[in-house]
């Protein structure tokens, strides 16, 4: 397709269709289109955005997820596709899991591990390697603040209870929840896992800030130590 988006009739062209019939109408190829706006000489913006989407279609995540795994040197080697744009399409990206996040947010409930989970999944999920958040809360169970301990692998070695707690002492936490995600997939809690929460726990105890809960993310799954009656120790 050598047309560029002006000689394509109006019907077919991704902007115009949006004008008319709103964004929901459009394909992901013509969305993205929409966002890149230009394409180069001999590609127009819809070639490309369909270049872009078809490097992902042999990997794990095909199509617009593929893009939250992407990195900007990886998109870059489509011709087309300069910093400025890859740089967009990473805060694009960036920007529909935060999205998520404030979509989930007015329903946390400390009681209910669900919307934990529901509230970290679209950013945890993407994650290519194991990222773990501490959640600080007050006696009414409100977040005080919310804390990156370790990206990388949680291991038990190396994840020691001091390092949340003094963050919990800090912010005059009385709970904690741990979240963490499995880039694998599945949430199903490793024997690390089950360590860590069981220091952590008994080193709650101690402290006087209770460990209410840990939940493991997998991709659209989740585990939690509560709900699981794992905390039982």
């Amino acid at each position: 397709m050598k047309q560029t988006i002006r000689e394509l009739p109006e019907s077919s062209r991704p902007y115009e269709k949006c004008l008319q019939w709103g964004p929901s109408v459009l394909s992901d190829s013509e969305l993205l289109a929409v966002i890149l706006r230009n394409g180069v000489q001999g590609t127009n913006s819809l070639v490309l955005a369909n270049q872009i989407l078809s490097l992902t279609k042999d990997t794990s995540y095909p199509g617009l997820l593929g893009l939250l795994h992407m990195s900007i040197p990886d998109l870059m080697k489509v011709n087309g596709i300069g910093k400025v744009k890859a740089v967009q399409l990473k805060c694009i990206g960036e920007l529909s899991k935060r999205m998520a996040s404030a979509v989930a947010r007015p329903r946390l409930s400390f009681n209910e591990p669900i919307t934990i989970a529901k509230y970290y999944m679209e950013h945890l999920r993407h994650e290519e390697q194991e990222v773990l958040i501490v959640m600080l809360l007050d006696g009414r169970n409100h977040l005080l603040k919310e804390e990156i301990i370790s990206r990388g692998t949680v291991n038990g070695t190396l994840i020691t209870p001091r390092e949340i707690f003094m963050e919990a002492l800090k912010y005059h936490a009385v709970g904690v929840v741990l979240v963490h995600n499995h880039p694998s997939g599945d949430p199903t809690p490793s024997e690390c896992d089950q360590e860590i929460t069981e220091r952590v726990y008994t080193s709650g105890e101690l402290l006087g800030v209770k460990l209410l809960d840990h939940i493991v993310i997998g991709d659209q799954k989740y585990i939690s130590f509560r709900e699981q009656g794992m905390l039982a120790y």
